[in-house]
């Protein structure tokens, strides 16, 4: 269902290619840990970075879904994983979430940006939100 929320043809540049290849790579790793260890994670790997926008987010998640046939699929979580770690390499971090609803029972991943689910259907909204990973709050 993601698919037709994501630009059709979209073939990003070469080097916004491998960027995406690398953060799908380390999303599939990550995707295989338990959610409390992706959670230890992805907080570590969000410090320092600027808040996602919309369209920041959305750049990323298209390059993940052009790039990878899987992300492209039914295959959320490794889809919101690459996307994030990809904004990320690019010096932003978006929120990053996880959510059931039910009935009938569904799980699902996804990332937020400027408070709205970045290029996820609308019936992402009837998901409660289990895990959240919002952008770091800046020290000072």
């Amino acid at each position: 269902m993601s698919q037709i929320l994501d630009a059709p043809g979209h073939r990003p540049p070469l080097r916004r290619r491998v960027a995406a290849r690398t953060a799908v790579a380390a999303a599939r790793l990550l995707a295989r840990l338990p959610p409390r260890r992706i959670r230890a994670v992805l907080s570590l790997v969000r410090r320092g970075a600027a808040p996602a926008s919309y369209d920041q987010a959305l750049a990323a998640r298209r390059d993940v879904t052009a790039t990878s046939t899987r992300c492209a699929g039914r295959y959320c979580l490794p889809r919101s994983l690459a996307a994030a770690l990809l904004c990320r390499m690019r010096g932003t971090w978006p929120t990053w979430c996880t959510g059931v609803r039910t009935p009938p029972f569904a799980a699902h991943a996804w990332i937020e940006a400027d408070g709205r689910p970045v290029g996820e259907p609308a019936d992402t909204a009837t998901y409660r939100s289990l895990i959240r990973i919002p952008p770091a709050a800046p020290r000072g």
